[in-house]
């Protein structure tokens, strides 16, 4: 497993309704500039698919961020399962400091340390947006 993380300046209401409604995932998830979020569908119950669109600005790639949901207690933790299989733990922890929003996946088959990078420039971006508004 690989594990990022950041902690969240807010209540862990707004960390975890910015987290999970589409409104706000097209908004955040992405890990550059150059890309975006296009669109975003979630549906937070057990079983329940989500598809989150990914895809560089210029229209040279993207992919579907997707799968489906396998345990929910809101607000604290996310468990599912990506359409190839593999797991992700999302963990929503209060802090003195804010909530430490926790993320641990099982890697695919390219280089660990890049999708470390990049699943931590998400988390970044996330805390980027929910601190600004």
């Amino acid at each position: 497993m690989i594990t990022v993380k950041t902690t969240v300046n807010s209540d862990i209401q707004k960390v975890w309704d910015l987290w999970t409604k589409p409104e706000h995932i097209t908004q955040w998830n992405f890990a550059a500039p150059e890309w975006h979020c296009p669109n975003a569908i979630n549906n937070l119950e057990p079983n329940g698919k989500f598809s989150w669109r990914m895809e560089a600005k210029d229209g040279s790639m993207g992919f579907d961020y997707a799968g489906k949901y396998n345990y929910i207690d809101a607000p604290q933790l996310i468990k599912k399962e990506l359409e190839d299989g593999r797991k992700v733990e999302i963990t929503f922890t209060p802090t003195p400091n804010g909530v430490e929003v926790q993320e641990s996946f099982q890697p695919d088959e390219n280089n660990p340390e890049l999708q470390k990078k990049g699943w931590q420039a998400i988390l970044d971006n996330f805390k980027s947006y929910v601190e600004s508004r």
